[in-house]
């Protein structure tokens, strides 16, 4: 786990090193495939890279690297926090043939070890047991299409010096975040939104879409960035720059399409079977998510997905698990406190458990490094910052989390009042936008305006799941931001579209409702929250549920007439464990969020909870930029 950035000048002749040398202190440097103690790249260029590295130190506080090719046309800044080859062997950026190939890569890849004695017998030779030594060989003999051949979380660059050409990638479902900014001549990418800015070179004039779909969603919808010139590179795509050429991307894995192929594809095991298979590809994913070479650790809380992961992991530890919970004081001993169920959980499996608690105090005090941690605005993820603050105080290096158990497990609410929705409202679709434009003033007296847009937006799949998880609805939207602004945010969104494209070709209820959570709310805010809410305490955050071996294999279950639910899953638990669970409804992980972080006094009487508490989140980012708002 780390966090990278680096730069490219492809629409400009190869730099041949300007400038003179340049020390860079306690980072190391090479050239080409060379260790050197200072660099020849163009001043500018470096002091970018180490600005990027600097804002990224908590990502990776174990070493920090620098590389540039011999021409300067290329460079990569690296800040690690070593999991896997925690010796100088695993050190990053790695170059392969004397720099013929170089990576920079952050995240793991759970089946290195395959991966690797299948290369071996091929006669390739590693000079380290680092998963990051895979990527480059791996590169070497298939080529970009190698990355379908990764299992695990990642984003990386690879420079390969004989094509002039940098090979971006991320995993399947964007555990990783990578953002870059391409004005033509020059890519720029990074692990943060704010490692690109503060190298400098980047339009950071404001991006309409991402303000808009932040009020729309509570997190910035992939891939807008509040800045016009920074996006994200997809979820399961890779893009390939070469000298002189536009880049060439392609998407490598779209979760529609696995879901489509799982619904012409075999039936799903059913019966004893079924219950035995779910067993197997729990233990499957469970074992990969535990490979390292540190401590692994697990976030344990009162609900049945955390448990499950415990349940899983231990057997795959030498040593006791080591569990943590958060407990927050102003629910302590009442029917939202967690941490009796998780730490019976902890001594049902032997394992080391802590219990941190947390009170008002603490959560003002960390509001500020909270929110700029955050990196893109997100109502979301305080949870996971503060469980995320207690596990690193315990000296653990890597958390499992049991992100992804609702989505494939069909735990949300959303399965059920999604499809009941459409098949309700699709009869009076015709009433639409005048049933809304009559019936939103009054109904915003007396309930959420949401209900107004039961007929415009809840007869189609997309449309409900709008309804469903949406904060603000789109007409509400003029009286939070100016109507220019709205205007191009929504024709840029297209989200009616977007959500359509999510679920196409997928004909199960339950199948298209997991595309659109996995697609949107699991990626744009779990997954990203997850990411900048553990590195911030220089944390790795793993989600056994969430790995495209373990999704492909599910799929037919998911796509069932009979979908798997969360009511199969206590049956793999222990007796007692299952027992302590029984009879709890979905919760979710509580924070007191408006409580103990407080609401912007602006917000006024009409805005509660959630929404309050997001114009307080972007007001933060944009400087206090939207005006008061006019409806509730």
């Amino acid at each position: 786990m780390c966090g990278i950035a680096g730069l490219f000048h492809y629409g400009s002749p190869a730099f041949t090193g300007v400038g003179g040398p340049s020390r860079l202190g306690n980072i190391e440097v090479m050239v080409g495939g060379r260790r050197v103690g200072e660099a020849t790249a163009d001043p500018d260029d470096l002091r970018s890279l180490i600005r990027m590295s600097e804002v990224m130190l908590s990502r990776g506080p174990d070493s920090a690297g620098l590389w540039q090719d011999e021409s300067g046309a290329a460079l990569f800044a690296q800040r690690r926090l070593a999991i896997i080859e925690t010796s100088d062997r695993g050190f990053q950026p790695m170059v392969h043939d004397g720099g013929r190939l170089v990576v920079n890569f952050n995240g793991e890849i759970y089946n290195y070890r395959a991966l690797k004695a299948e290369l071996e017998a091929k006669g390739r030779r590693f000079a380290s047991n680092s998963d990051t030594e895979v990527l480059l060989h791996l590169y070497d003999v298939e080529g970009p299409d190698m990355v379908e051949r990764l299992r695990g979380m990642f984003a990386f660059a690879l420079w390969d010096r004989d094509r002039r050409a940098m090979l971006l990638a991320r995993d399947p479902f964007g555990i990783k975040p990578l953002y870059v900014a391409d004005d033509g001549k020059t890519l720029r990418f990074a692990s943060q939104v704010k490692a690109l800015i503060a190298g400098g070179g980047v339009d950071t004039a404001p991006q309409p879409a991402a303000e808009v779909g932040f009020l729309l969603w509570g997190s910035v919808p992939e891939p807008f960035t509040l800045h016009r010139g920074i996006r994200a590179l997809p979820a399961g795509h890779m893009r390939l720059w070469k000298m002189d050429e536009a880049p060439v991307s392609r998407r490598y894995h779209a979760i529609a399409k696995v879901l489509a192929e799982a619904e012409a594809g075999p039936a799903a095991p059913t019966g004893a079977a079924r219950v035995e298979f779910l067993r197997e590809r729990i233990v499957d994913t469970m074992r990969h998510h535990v490979v390292a070479d540190v401590p692994v650790g697990v976030f344990l809380s009162g609900g049945l997905d955390s448990s499950l992961v415990a349940e899983f992991a231990t057997p795959e530890n030498a040593q006791p698990l080591r569990t943590v919970t958060l407990g927050f004081d102003a629910y302590r001993g009442g029917a939202l406190d967690e941490t009796p169920i998780a730490e019976a959980t902890a001594r049902a499996h032997g394992a080391e458990h802590q219990t941190v608690w947390v009170n008002r105090a603490e959560f003002a005090a960390a509001r500020d490094h909270l929110l700029r941690a955050m990196d893109q605005p997100t109502i979301d993820g305080t949870n996971v910052y503060f469980v995320s603050k207690a596990t690193a105080s315990t000296g653990l290096k890597v958390a499992l989390s049991g992100i992804g158990g609702d989505e494939v497990f069909a735990g949300y609410p959303s399965f059920r009042q999604i499809p009941k929705m459409v098949g309700l409202t699709s009869p009076f679709a015709a009433l639409g936008r005048g049933f809304r434009v009559v019936s939103e003033p009054i109904l915003r007296h007396f309930t959420s305006p949401k209900y107004a847009g039961l007929f415009e937006y809840g007869s189609s799949y997309g449309g409900a799941y709008l309804l469903r998880r949406g904060l603000f609805m789109p007409w509400e939207l003029p009286d939070l931001l100016d109507g220019d602004i709205v205007r191009q945010g929504l024709a840029d969104l297209r989200t009616e579209t977007t959500l359509a494209s999510a679920i196409e070709g997928v004909r199960s209820p339950n199948a298209r409702v997991a595309a659109l959570e996995l697609s949107f709310y699991m990626r744009n805010q779990l997954l990203r929250d997850a990411d900048w809410a553990g590195m911030a305490h220089s944390l790795e955050i793993r989600t056994p549920f969430v790995d495209a071996d373990f999704f492909r294999t599910l799929a037919p279950l998911i796509a069932a007439p009979a979908p798997v639910t969360k009511a199969e899953l206590p049956a793999l638990l222990s007796p007692s464990v299952a027992r302590s669970l029984a009879g709890r409804g979905k919760r979710g992980f509580v924070v007191p969020v408006r409580d103990w972080l407080g609401v912007p006094s602006r917000a006024g009487a009409k805005l509660r909870g959630w929404r309050a508490w997001a114009l307080d989140v972007i007001d933060t980012f944009r400087g206090g930029a939207y005006p008061a708002p006019t409806a509730g």
